[in-house]
Order: C-alpha cells, then structure tokens, then sequence
C-alpha cells in the first residue's frame, strides 16, 4: 500500500485529498507497522506524533480518532 500511495505524497501534489491524506498516514504509520511484524516494540507515543504532523498538514483531526478509538477499547 505503502509504494501504491508514493506518488499523492507531497505539498505540491494535485491528486485526490483523499487518497493524498492516506499516503501521508500510511507513510507516517509504516515504520511501526514493520516493528509490529517484526516482533519488535510498538511505540504508541512515536506513532501518534506522526499522526498529529498529518493532521498539521491537512488541518484535520486525525490523532484525536485514534485516540478517541483507543480508549473505547480499553
């Protein structure tokens, strides 16, 4: 997914905001997600720091979902 999105990255990028804020958070999240498969530690704090700079960038609320999802779950 993440070589899918590669090409909506970007400021200067004209394509669907939609699919421009998923490649932003499939990029941000990546990382962890390879920590996850690879049996190494999940650092929620790093993680949602990454999804707090999409939200600047896009002016949304991204962070304040998953938080909001994550404590529904708890």
């Amino acid at each position: 997914m993440r070589l899918l999105l590669s090409g909506f990255l970007g400021s200067q990028n004209n394509g669907d905001p939609a699919v421009r804020r998923a490649a932003h958070l499939a990029y941000a999240l990546h990382n962890e997600a390879l920590s996850v498969i690879e049996g190494r530690t999940f650092d929620g704090t790093k993680a949602m720091a990454k999804v707090r700079a999409v939200d600047g960038m896009f002016g949304e609320n991204f962070a304040l979902r998953f938080e909001k999802h994550i404590s529904s779950e708890a």
